[in-house]
């Protein structure tokens, strides 16, 4: 049986409820028994799903929002000092608990798998979840995106093992204690918290330094920061450390990745022998992702054959290469990436599946700060592209910084060649694509922001051009 609810936690109050991975843990809480509150800028349908699990949801944010016998106050990083309802919880002296503390104390008592890594964190941890869920492990689960299947971030499971997305963004994922930690690449990213990549190393070692003695660490042989990685915790002997990758000295080694449309087949050796397996995802990028799972599950002793049959079973994530739908013979694709790695994983996976089709991409960026360091390696990765159109930056948690603009990455693109196109106005996206695209292309909305949203109207345009 899984633990209960911490008693620090019967009656939480989470500030942003509605995020990625605030939402996952008052999920969690809610299914253990908790009477979960919280808040949210906006409604949406992660709140009714909330409501549906008997939580109390508030738009907006309001003093009066924070219940007289909350026991705590849930808040990730990006939640503002000045925020009424924080501030209504230090007068009334209720306890401010961050969001990795609270998913911590959920993993208390169980078998924690943490995935981390610069990308690739969302996919990897979902197919963990959905595997281990078809061998009838029956596991719990925290993910920063909602699966396909079984349709939800986060599940609160009866059986010993928790898989969790570890963030190294604000370093919470040094508050987590696993059994087997996955780090599928290092690089530097998170630009207002990590100002070199010796931070990011740092970071990363004290992450591998939270490993269970007698755990395992599954890792990149490939990424050059994780191997860099490898190499700093060499001294660290009271775990296993298991590599994967195309690298001639990985552990687990990819020896092939066949392309079957919008899947891939993946032959591996581990411990000498050959497997191939079936990953319902196109592309090396979310091929490998699969290969550190694989390894993930057999540190915990499943067997590798039934393993990579369960694999078979994850259809995606949501915004991970998600099919929107199709209109006058034009498919829209959404994409998470927003990072340079990944948008060029994404368009190299697509590029790949859909041979001979055209791709239009509509980027959206994502922060400033990282738009700042990064706009040239976007840019280049946009070059991937048939023709691109880039939207004013998305600024989440950020304010703006005097000089930094889309145009960054609008003039680097231009200046490797790219066919680029800057838009201000996301409302005329529709119209700009139904004059650009042709029966058989692919469009792909691709950035972190509310860029997801144009899919529909992309399609709804596209099917009235051509009726």
């Amino acid at each position: 049986m899984a633990p209960s609810t911490p008693s620090a936690m019967e009656r939480p109050h989470f500030i942003g409820i509605g995020g990625a991975g605030m939402s996952g843990i008052a999920k969690i809480l809610a299914q253990r028994g908790a009477r979960v509150a919280g808040s949210d800028s906006r409604e949406s349908a992660t709140a009714a799903a909330l409501r549906d699990l008997g939580a109390t949801v508030h738009i907006g944010h309001a003093a009066e929002h924070l219940a007289a016998d909350a026991t705590c106050v849930v808040v990730s990083s990006a939640i503002r000092q000045d925020n009424p309802e924080l501030v209504a919880a230090a007068d009334r002296g209720i306890p401010v608990v961050h969001r990795s503390d609270a998913l911590a104390a959920l993993m208390d008592g169980l078998s924690p798998i943490a995935v981390a890594g610069t990308h690739g964190k969302t996919t990897t941890t979902s197919m963990l979840a959905v595997s281990l869920g078809a061998l009838g492990l029956d596991p719990s689960y925290a993910i920063g995106g909602d699966l396909d299947a079984p349709g939800s971030n986060a599940r609160h499971g009866e059986g010993e093992i928790f898989v969790a997305e570890a963030d190294e963004s604000d370093r919470s994922f040094h508050k987590y204690a696993p059994q087997v930690a996955i780090i599928l690449n290092v690089e530097l990213d998170h630009h207002a918290n990590y100002a070199s990549m010796d931070e990011i190393y740092e970071s990363f070692e004290t992450f591998v330094g939270r490993i269970r003695p007698g755990g395992t660490l599954v890792i990149s042989a490939d990424n050059p920061g994780a191997r860099e990685l490898t190499r700093r915790i060499a001294g660290r002997h009271d775990i296993e450390v298991v590599t994967y990758g195309d690298a001639e000295d990985a552990d687990v080694r990819v020896t092939k990745v066949n392309p079957r449309g919008l899947a891939s087949e993946v032959t591996v050796v581990l411990n000498g022998k050959m497997l191939t397996f079936a990953v319902s995802v196109p592309g090396r990028h979310y091929a490998h992702n699969a290969v550190a799972a694989l390894a993930a599950g057999v540190a915990l002793g499943l067997p590798v054959h039934n393993l990579a049959s369960a694999l078979g079973k994850y259809t995606g994530v949501k915004r991970r290469l998600q099919l929107q739908g199709e209109a006058g013979g034009v498919q829209v694709i959404d994409s998470y990436a927003h990072h340079p790695t990944e948008m060029t994983a994404d368009l190299e996976a697509i590029r790949g599946a859909a041979a001979g089709s055209r791709i239009l991409v509509v980027f959206q960026p994502h922060l400033f700060s990282r738009t700042q360091e990064l706009a040239t390696e976007m840019g280049e990765a946009l070059t991937l592209a048939d023709a691109c159109v880039v939207l004013d930056i998305y600024p989440a948690r950020e304010d703006p910084i005097p000089g930094v603009t889309s145009a960054l990455i609008t003039d680097a693109a231009a200046a490797k060649g790219a066919d680029v196109t800057p838009e201000h106005d996301m409302a005329a996206i529709p119209d700009v694509i139904a004059g650009m695209a042709k029966p058989g292309d692919l469009v792909l909305t691709m950035g972190a922001g509310d860029v997801t949203d144009l899919g529909p109207r992309i399609l709804e345009r596209m099917a009235r051009r051509d009726s």
